[in-house]
């Protein structure tokens, strides 16, 4: 039997949301990746998420809540398709953007009229939103475009003394980021893939939507580059990762093979990250594999892209972005 997750004690969970309504920031564990959590409604935290993270000032944060009623806390208007993804898809790995109340921090959208909401599976993050009966801020508690988060030891690694609490929560059950759906205009549009799909939102709407966010859109996780470790990551189809691999070690670099597969033949230079043989496995593993290879020091990454949609759009997403090669194009 594999040992359960820790849970932090309610002791834990209290002084959690004292810190934050201090406003300070705090460690939480979410089903996608760990968070970098504030107060929501309080400014100056916010921008301190800003500051530890690096992160430029006009990219939104996420504002997670801990009840479906909460969304009109938030929004100035909750269309009939929000509360049916709400009712069929929360808690979990699903954000809505939707239009912003005016009392909603400006700081939270990053300057934006809409503000992205959702509520978060993983049982520690419910249990503090509902203590704290209000919203928190929380992206990924990582330095800007650096690899994610998925267990307290990245957060703290990541951190060290610069955060007072990380609640323990245990490694994530998702393991990348949620899916983003605009639903602020006519036409829903996915503004990030992640583990529920445009066609499980398509079919739980019985409507069209978009894979392709519009030019100039602003939203978290849309830059070129991101989810970036130190080493140079290169994504490669299936078929062409001896040749890519091969080529990497006969310039001789240090070279890590990211695939379900073993390399076909070994090399003292070469490492294998398995990948796993599932998509949810592949997910859940990403990101720690990609701080494996910094561990090890290699030099480049090769990245076995993943075929077909749904969960494999949003891994393509992130190994692309890693690569700093974008991914999904505007319309």
């Amino acid at each position: 039997m594999e040992p359960l997750p820790p849970h932090p004690l309610p002791s834990e969970l209290d002084t959690a949301a004292t810190l934050l309504m201090q406003g300070r920031l705090v460690g939480l564990p979410t089903e996608t990746v760990y968070g970098l959590a504030a107060d929501a409604r309080n400014p100056d935290a916010v921008r301190a998420i800003f500051a530890l993270k690096q992160r430029p000032a006009d990219h939104p944060l996420i504002v997670h809540i801990g009840t479906v009623d909460e969304l009109r806390e938030w929004a100035t208007e909750v269309p009939p398709a929000a509360l049916t993804l709400a009712r069929t898809f929360w808690p979990g790995p699903l954000t809505m953007v939707l239009p912003a109340r005016p009392d909603v921090p400006r700081v939270v959208t990053g300057g934006l009229d809409t503000v992205a909401l959702r509520m978060p599976a993983h049982p520690v993050a419910l249990a503090l939103l509902r203590r704290l009966g209000r919203g928190v801020a929380a992206p990924s508690a990582n330095r800007h475009l650096r690899v994610s988060p998925t267990t307290a030891a990245h957060v703290r690694e990541e951190f060290g003394d610069a955060l007072p609490l990380v609640l323990d929560g245990g490694p994530c059950t998702v393991g990348i980021e949620s899916t983003i759906v605009d639903l602020s205009h006519d036409r829903l549009r996915i503004l990030r893939p992640g583990a529920i799909s445009a066609a499980q939102i398509a079919d739980c709407l019985q409507r069209e939507v978009s894979l392709q966010p519009a030019a100039g859109t602003r939203a978290p996780g849309l830059m070129k580059r991101h989810y970036s470790p130190r080493a140079q990551v290169e994504c490669v189809a299936t078929h062409a990762l001896p040749e890519r691999v091969a080529h990497h070690l006969m310039a001789g670099l240090r070279v890590a093979q990211l695939s379900a597969a073993a390399p076909a033949q070994p090399h003292p230079a070469l490492v294998w990250l398995a990948a796993g043989e599932t998509l949810d496995a592949r997910m859940q593993r990403l990101y720690g594999l990609l701080r494996e290879a910094d561990i090890l020091g290699v030099d480049v990454v090769v990245a076995e892209l993943p075929e077909g949609d749904g969960p494999a759009d949003a891994l393509r997403d992130r190994l692309l972005r890693a690569a700093g090669q974008g991914s999904v194009p505007t319309d």
